[in-house]
């Protein structure tokens, strides 16, 4: 017997299983109806999930049609993984830190017919086109007032569930198609191998719109634990959160494990969930040192992950062993501090130029409406990284990155993009834009500039402002007489890199 893999089961576990358990609780200052106040059960997000569906319905969007979601966290767009996806929509959630051309991209290429967009974001209705738009809270009514039966989906695993647009090499983003199969498989894997559990009370500090939060808006919600709602991070609430919502699990950035770790300092008492929360990092692994302060600071166990958008994202983990019992906390905080074994059903490899290379089942489709890219990231029947690195006793160890994406605070960043902008100034003849090392964000966004004429640096990042997502826009910008450059002339950032990481224990060139 066979039937398909889909989101939606995730929900319908917990709809049966736990349906007057606590699913979501919001943030308090978020309009209240349909969503109670605040507190919803698994019982009510699933008949919001079939509202929501069915008032797709009565718009005429098809399967596959696709719904777009600009959104800071919130149990609408929780929900949203379920009353789009579920019902065999697609949804495009859109990182709401982007810039209005950018969102104005997303939009167009993905053909979303739909947008939905945050209170706080309310611009965006003037200013991105599309053919229908809802306010989130004000039209509540209309996404989710619907008291039909939404009309059945039979499901298909190989269906796309989700587009989430990543930042690469190009300027313009990719759109990495997960399916249900995709979306499902990593949920339950990442599920397993992170411990959820019916006790689990999971603090969303990473955006769920960030390769569907990793999976967790799926991963918990089967095992039926609480979802509590985090729209902007904040080191002392996130610990306020630990302490008055009983949180063990989250996700995180380095930049959100740095703030929390600066709230500790001034923290009044003991630190909240001292020996019960569990944190999980992904993005630029954190030094050993940052790593030993959750442990020892925080006292919470530190999981590390390595994935990528187009994996869904888990492709490893790297979680406390018995074997190394023996060791004292800094070789465990070095070895946790390795991207981490394959996760179950992932085959890793490592090509002659020492790029690496994943299998697994929830590697990415297709680039949406790009075959170009499509083949060469999935050649051989491998996904290509485009990140460089070795194996260590069967644990990954990522060296160095092949393609000059910089992640700053878990976010990607293009360098292409950077520089296309920068070079749009008038006194700018050349720009290479690198990340530098930083222990809040992983990496610092960096301008290296030959400049025409008289410019500060102040004048450039003002510049780019206009133009690019605030946490695109350079932190940093250096001038100098000249760049290294191949004899064909071709930019050597891998030069330009290598005296800021020097000293540095992780090393990307």
């Amino acid at each position: 017997m066979e039937f398909p893999l889909i989101v939606r089961d995730f929900l319908d576990r917990a709809e049966t299983v736990y349906g007057d358990r606590v699913a979501a609780v919001d943030e308090p200052d978020q309009p209240a109806a349909p969503f109670d106040g605040g507190e919803i059960t698994y019982r009510r997000m699933a008949q919001l999930a079939r509202a929501q569906a069915a008032g797709l319905d009565a718009l005429g969007v098809p399967v596959g049609g696709r719904v777009a979601v600009v959104s800071h966290n919130s149990a609408r767009l929780l929900t949203s993984f379920y009353g789009v996806s579920g019902y065999g929509r697609i949804l495009v959630p859109v990182n709401f830190r982007l810039s209005v051309p950018e969102v104005q991209y997303i939009v167009q290429h993905s053909g979303a017919e739909v947008l939905m967009v945050d209170p706080e974001l309310k611009n965006l209705l003037d200013e991105v086109e599309c053919e229908r738009k809802f306010l989130l809270g004000e039209s509540d009514d209309e996404v989710w007032g619907s008291t039909a039966e939404p009309r059945p989906w039979e499901g298909d695993e190989h269906a796309t569930a989700t587009i989430n647009y990543t930042s690469g090499t190009t300027a313009r983003p990719k759109g990495v198609q997960l399916t249900h199969r995709n979306n499902w498989l990593n949920a339950t894997v990442f599920g397993w191998q992170a411990s959820v559990s019916d006790e689990d009370v999971y603090l969303h500090t990473l955006p769920m719109f960030h390769a569907n939060g990793w999976g967790m808006p799926f991963a918990v919600t089967g095992m039926g634990g609480r979802h509590v709602v985090l729209r902007k991070v904040d080191g002392a609430e996130i610990l306020r959160r630990v302490r008055d919502q009983g949180v063990t699990l989250m996700c995180a950035a380095p930049a959100v494990v740095a703030a929390a770790l600066d709230a500790a300092r001034d923290w009044d008492g003991p630190i909240p969930g001292r020996d019960r929360t569990r944190i999980v990092v992904a993005g630029a692994p954190p030094p050993t040192r940052t790593i030993e302060r959750v442990r020892e600071d925080l006292g919470w166990e530190f999981i590390q992950i390595y994935g990528l958008t187009e994996t869904a994202p888990v492709l490893t983990m790297s979680r406390m062993r018995s074997e190394w019992e023996e060791l004292s906390p800094t070789d465990q905080a070095r070895k946790l501090g390795r991207a981490g074994y394959p996760a179950v059903g992932v085959r890793l490899a490592i090509d002659e130029s020492g790029e690496v290379l994943a299998q697994s089942n929830h590697n990415l489709e297709a680039y949406w409406d790009n075959p170009e890219a499509t083949a060469a990231a999935l050649a051989g029947n491998w996904f290509h990284t485009g990140d460089g690195g070795y194996l260590d006793d069967g644990a990954l160890v990522i060296a160095d990155r092949k393609k000059d994406v910089i992640i700053s605070g878990g976010e990607n960043v293009s360098s292409i993009e950077v520089e296309d902008v920068l070079m749009s100034h008038p006194a700018v003849r050349e720009v290479a834009v690198i990340g530098i090392p930083d222990e809040k964000w992983g990496e610092l966004v960096t301008a290296l500039v030959v400049a025409e004429s008289d410019v500060s640096e102040d004048d450039l990042i003002a510049h780019a402002r206009q133009s690019l997502a605030g946490y695109k826009v350079p932190k940093k910008v250096e001038f100098r007489s000249e760049l290294a450059r191949t004899a064909t002339g071709k930019l050597q950032k891998f030069k330009l890199r290598q005296p800021y990481w020097a000293d540095s224990e992780k090393q990307v060139n």
